[in-house]
Formats: structure tokens, sequence, C-alpha cells
């Protein structure tokens, strides 16, 4: 076990953040890609956060890093793919995932988004669409359009848009069954299943 700090606002989650040379190594290296609009973001984020806050020594492992970006004008597949290839050869290990924002929107049966931060309030789960990316001087951002609230006092709720839509909310459940999320983060509480 590891000290457990206090998170209040976005400034302790960059400084935890900036503690981990792994989220560094990683955020340096997607800054290559050089991509409008361009995050970190889900899991990456989440659980390191998560982890810190129940004091485990050892970061739970990632199914993947979800890189994020919004360009309407290339919304190529092929090229996300070679994005991922990119950072594998950058940094090999991780289960790269690269995703055009401006495209999701047809494989989620959604409206257009019209900006990274609409896709993101499209996601289902409020702990999840928070995004990292570092700036030249090596601080890092973070982009969290619903907020922090949720992720910091470990409490996972359907997003506004999910909760207004039956087929998300039925995707929110299932994606929670699937995840257990309470069972890696015993502190975590998940809502309306």
């Amino acid at each position: 076990m590891i000290s457990v700090p206090t998170l209040k606002n976005i400034e302790d989650i960059t400084a935890l953040m900036q503690e981990s040379p792994f989220h560094m190594e990683a955020l340096r290296t997607v800054e290559t890609l050089d991509l409008p609009e361009l995050w970190v973001a889900a899991g990456f984020v989440r659980n390191y956060v998560w982890d810190r806050l129940h004091g485990y020594k050892n970061p739970t492992p990632l199914n993947d890093i979800d890189v994020i970006y919004y360009d309407t004008a290339n919304q190529n597949e092929d090229f996300e793919k070679q994005q991922e290839f990119r950072l594998n050869a950058l940094m090999p290990g991780p289960n790269w995932s690269v995703k055009n924002q401006a495209r999701m929107h047809l494989k989620n049966n959604d409206p257009s988004y019209q900006s990274l931060e609409h896709a993101l309030c499209h996601w289902c789960e409020t702990v999840t669409p928070i995004g990292a990316k570092l700036g030249k001087d090596e601080t890092i951002s973070i982009i969290a359009p619903l907020g922090i609230t949720d992720l910091i006092h470990m409490e996972c709720h359907p997003t506004p848009f999910a909760k207004k839509n039956p087929e998300k909310m039925r995707h929110y459940k299932q994606r929670m069954r699937d995840k257990k999320w309470w069972e890696l983060w015993p502190k975590v509480t998940v809502y309306d299943l």
C-alpha cells in the first residue's frame, strides 16, 4: 500500500499524474502524433486515480490506452490504425486505441458530435469522459466536460445523455455488469444498475 492522496480539484489530479513515470511517458508518446484536439482518456485517467485513492502499490492493468482526437477533415478509420501502429513502435507494450471522435457518432448511433467535448458528453458513465494531455512545458491539462466530482468521490453514474436514452442506459448497465469495477476498487459505488 502507498499513501492515499487527497484529491479536491483538477490540479490535484494533474499533480498526481505527473508523479507517474508511465503516464508521463505515454503522454509524451501521444504528443508526437500532433493531431487536433488530442487527449488520452477513459481508464488512463480513471484507473490511475482510483488506484491511488485505494492506496494500491501496483497499477490495475489497462485493457487499452484510449487516445482520442477530433478531426472532421480526415475521418478514415485506416488513418487511426496507422496512428496506433506508430504508438506501438514508439512505446511497445500498451494496447493503443486511437479514435477520431468526429466519426464515432456513426458507430454509436448518435447525432453528429460537434466537438470533442460534445462527443465526450455522449459517453455512458460520468467517470470515463475525462482526458489528459501534455503541454510543451511538460504540464498536464485535463478535459472533463462532466466534471471530476464523481471520479474523486469514487461514484459512477450514467451521464445525463445516457439517462435520457433507454438504449444508452441498457448499454451503461451491461457495461457496468461486465466491468465489475466494485471488485477491482471496493470503495467505488456504481449507481443506477
